[in-house]
């Protein structure tokens, strides 16, 4: 017998959302729970504007979890660059590969999309996601002292994947 999920015997629905009008008080929710940061409506306005790239998590109905970008034209050129503002889960619904399947989902888009760059910020104190990050082939490529205003430590690690053209079979 073929069991699809976390292997523990139960079919384990997660879904993703797009992220609208409607439901966007779903994401304010969930990072006043997940952040110490407090969002702007610039964040909101972006993480809108991104459309496929922005996603909700649903586990059996429940939102749990999020991620939400930002699209950037790159200095000089027409090149896009996808910057990952928030990705979180719930505490109580991690490791089921939640955070897994809302970054692949971004990453498949980039590829499709010929996408070369996903990049992000994260407090030089957070191993798991840093070590959650690596596991997708991001890599530090900065570290920023006083990034943070009001939380400690203040630094960030700037953690980026390239990503290669879809186009190019292997």
């Amino acid at each position: 017998i073929e069991v699809v999920g976390m292997g523990v015997g139960r079919e384990v629905s997660i879904s993703l959302d797009g992220v609208r009008d409607k439901n966007i008080m779903q994401l304010k929710k969930l990072n006043i729970a997940l952040f110490p940061v407090r969002y702007n409506d610039k964040y909101y306005a972006d993480a809108l504007a991104s459309a496929e790239f922005t996603k909700l998590a649903y586990y059996s109905d429940i939102c749990v979890g999020a991620i939400a970008c930002r699209l950037e034209k790159k200095e000089g050129g027409g090149q896009v660059r996808v910057y990952i503002m928030t990705l979180g889960v719930l505490a109580p619904y991690r490791g089921l590969g939640i955070g897994t399947k809302l970054l692949n989902h971004v990453l498949d888009l980039c590829s499709k999309q010929n996408i070369s760059e996903v990049y992000l910020h994260v407090q030089t104190n957070n191993e798991d996601a840093i070590n959650f990050y690596k596991k997708f082939e991001f890599e530090i490529t900065e570290t920023i002292k006083n990034y943070y205003t009001n939380i400690t430590p203040p630094d960030c690690y700037v953690l980026t994947r390239h990503i290669a053209p879809s186009t190019t079979k292997k």
